[in-house]
């Protein structure tokens, strides 16, 4: 494909860490859900498998269930503090990768007007 070779894996490294985001934003949505099971995408399973052209099912195949590290007496597996300093470490990396794209396409901009 020409995109993987513009912008190589980062590409399929911001799909995955958006698809992480809405998931730990569901598991932030969900804190005080009786029973809810906080889930995560394991960000470098996921990319592999993307790379692999697997898409979707790939990101899928990397979501599993958290272990908490305390139980809650209501069934709840979302521990708040751990869910929102991960989405927080998402939500750079997201930016970087973006911020990085960005910057390719201004290269690829630049070369196409001959500057």
């Amino acid at each position: 494909m020409a995109a993987d070779s513009l912008f190589g894996v980062h590409g399929a490294a911001l799909e995955v860490r958006s698809q992480r985001m809405g998931v730990l934003a569901s598991n932030i949505a969900n804190s005080s859900t009786p029973g809810f099971k906080a889930r995560d995408i394991d960000f470098k399973s996921a990319l592999a498998s993307m790379e692999r052209d697997a898409g979707q099912d790939g990101i899928t195949a990397a979501t599993g269930y958290r272990v908490p590290l305390q139980t809650s007496m209501d069934g709840n597996t979302v521990e708040l503090n751990q869910e929102q300093t991960a989405f927080a470490e998402n939500a750079v990396q997201y930016q970087t990768t973006l911020s990085f794209l960005n910057g390719r396409i201004g290269q690829i901009t630049r070369a196409l007007k001959g500057e």
